[in-house]
């Protein structure tokens, strides 16, 4: 029991520092790279620069007074467990913020580059809100809208989200009344969209080795033994060639742990013949869990 609340007392510890880690790099696009090239993002942080080009309210003051709006309902419609760590990124993001924007006021990088500008602050923007949606948290605004709108109608999220951010940057031009940065803007929301993918899945890619070998009890029992402490398969297999029996191992594991899984293999059978194929999901203990929409009936 103790042994269980340390390692979820880890992985809480490992998913606040990593969406403070997510909400830095998104401040670093949004502050230093899209709004002082006058460059249009969605969500909340989109409306907030909006605010700022029309009318020079602080973006750290209007972020934070929306999203306090959006989490009140969201509190009261989709309950505490959901807005906890969404409400810890929008404080550390409103922090930051306001931080950066004391520190560096006039920022000038890539000022006569706007879609360079644009590439590189929509990069750390996808990043850091990858890492929050990675680690259960989020950057609020659109993520909440779309929480919302989901509970009631089904409706995807990623779609939600898209209308939401695509009205928003289309909305910028009334005060920018530049079809140009509206473009750059669309750009950013392809790009952190692109990114926002990379970065959530990148954890969750899978492998599976289909591996033959005479010295199978040995490589089985290494790789369920030893860290990252995977499961194996053994099938019962005839070669039609040779005509022998033998037996093949059936090992998924993550993506990064496939280096590791072959020096396992090669300090015990150098001979062995093995096949490494992606797969598109793997759901059970140690994986994702089963993404099923449990729906009412009155």
């Amino acid at each position: 029991m103790k042994q269980f609340r340390r390692s979820v007392l880890r992985r809480e510890i490992l998913d606040y520092v990593m969406i403070a880690v997510g909400m830095l790099s998104y401040c670093i696009g949004w502050t230093i790279f899209l709004l002082p090239n006058n460059i249009p993002t969605g969500g909340v942080a989109g409306l907030s620069s909006i605010l700022f080009w029309g009318f020079g309210m602080p973006v750290h003051i209007s972020y934070f007074l929306m999203n306090a709006v959006l989490l009140a309902i969201a509190l009261k419609v989709l309950g505490l467990k959901f807005c906890v760590k969404t409400i810890y990124g929008v404080v550390l993001l409103t922090v930051f913020t306001g931080v950066f924007r004391q520190a560096f006021p006039h920022p000038d990088l890539l000022a006569e580059e706007p879609f360079m500008g644009s590439i590189i602050g929509a990069v750390f923007c996808g990043v850091g809100i990858g890492y929050g949606l990675s680690f259960n948290g989020s950057t609020g605004g659109s993520d909440i809208v779309a929480a919302i709108v989901n509970k009631y109608r089904d409706i995807s999220l990623g779609r939600v989200i898209l209308l939401v951010d695509m009205t928003i940057v289309t909305l910028s031009y009334v005060v920018l009344h530049d079809w140009e940065q509206v473009i750059y803007g669309y750009v950013v929301l392809i790009i952190t969209s692109f990114v926002l993918d990379q970065v959530v899945n990148s954890g969750r890619r899978s492998v599976q080795f289909l591996i033959i070998s005479d010295k199978y009890e040995e490589i089985c029992r290494r790789i369920t033994e030893d860290p990252p402490h995977r499961g194996c398969t053994i099938l019962d297999a005839h070669g039609y060639y040779s005509g022998n029996s033998m037996k093949v191992l059936i090992v998924v594991t993550k993506q990064r742990e496939a280096g590791l899984l072959y020096r396992m293999i090669d300090d015990i059978d150098e001979h062995a013949f093995v096949t490494q194929s992606q797969v598109m999901g793997v759901y059970g203990k140690g994986f994702d869990r089963f993404k099923i929409r449990h729906k009412d009936h009155e």
